[in-house]
């Protein structure tokens, strides 16, 4: 990764462990902390879950908030306003499978992953708050119990960054829409907040069911992970490629100028039926790519979110 000052930095996996969290703390805390203050992590301005006062309902206002009871004893539209929770948990479904050991921005897409989750868990460490993650892996899925506490988020950062990695062709456990039925299964009635954090390479409709069930239940982040050379192909000549699920290898010719068209519109198409089908979830959309400074796409994300809450009627959609 680089840092502000534009020196590379080793890669967090070249570290100690111990070296590797006390850098990505320092990064997170040093950059994010004094921008994003408060009790609850800035990333999804919006209500609690405990009810509050009934009022009418104005246009542009959460048609999930609908007080239906009082609505027909008035017979007139309201919602019912939520007061903001104490606590927070925070649950975050991270993929770890083959697609996520590529990179060739500054960092790796897993990196790149272990930083959203990183930006997300210390933002969030306040007394009493709670974050727990389901972590999809070749061998299966590993969970981390929701928990509160600086020693915890730094055992569930390292159980990331300890995540052995895919054998191409081998094993791919767990499939990203597998994953969120257990989160949601995992995470009891209680509203929190859910952060799914993954490249979404997998066929849309395997998983975009899975993410509206739990975009219901929980105020959800989706959290993209791009690299540029899934977007577009350089002209380099012969390119021997390899999927990393299947582990087939393929030749191509980068210096076909319709071949590097076709691939990057049909790489848009991708991102566009991805981006289409997280809105449908009722999930806020941050992207991050790994040729980008993630700090300040972060940053971006959070101030546009802001600025969307505050244009809105209170109890507006989140």
């Amino acid at each position: 990764m680089t840092p502000a000052g534009g020196t590379p930095d080793p890669g967090l996996r070249e570290l100690a462990p111990e070296r590797a969290l006390a850098r990505l703390e320092l990064i997170v805390v040093r950059r994010l902390d004094g921008l994003l203050q408060g009790d609850h992590l800035g990333l999804l301005p919006g209500p609690g879950t405990e009810a509050a006062e009934g009022r009418e309902y104005l246009p542009g206002d959460d048609v999930r908030t609908m007080d239906w009871n009082l609505t027909a004893r008035t017979a007139v539209p309201h919602v019912r306003d939520r007061i903001a929770d104490r606590e927070l948990e925070t649950w975050a479904l991270v993929d770890a499978t083959a697609s996520m050991d590529f990179g060739t921005g500054r960092v790796e897409k897993r990196d790149l992953a272990v930083f959203a989750v990183a930006a997300t868990a210390f933002l969030t460490e306040r007394t009493g708050n709670r974050f727990g993650a389901q972590i999809l892996h070749a061998g299966g899925l590993r969970n981390v119990p929701a928990r509160s506490g600086r020693p915890h988020l730094l055992r569930l950062l390292r159980t990331l960054l300890e995540v052995p990695r895919a054998r191409p062709g081998g094993e791919n456990g767990l499939r990203l829409g597998a994953g969120a039925d257990l989160m949601l299964r995992t995470t009891g009635t209680r509203h929190g907040l859910a952060v799914v954090v993954s490249d979404f390479l997998e066929p849309v409709e395997s998983w975009e069911r899975q993410l509206r069930l739990l975009g219901h239940r929980h105020q959800l982040l989706a959290v993209e992970i791009v690299d540029p050379r899934e977007l577009t192909l350089p002209d380099v000549g012969l390119l021997s490629v390899v999927d990393p699920e299947s582990g087939r290898r393929r030749d191509i010719s980068t210096a076909d100028p319709r071949l590097r068209e076709r691939y990057a519109r049909a790489a848009e198409e991708q991102r566009s039926a991805i981006g289409a089908a997280l809105r449908r979830s009722g999930a806020a959309h941050l992207r991050l790519r790994t040729d980008r400074d993630w700090i300040r796409d972060i940053v971006e994300h959070v101030l546009a979110q802001r600025r969307t809450a505050a244009a809105l009627p209170a109890g507006g959609a989140r």
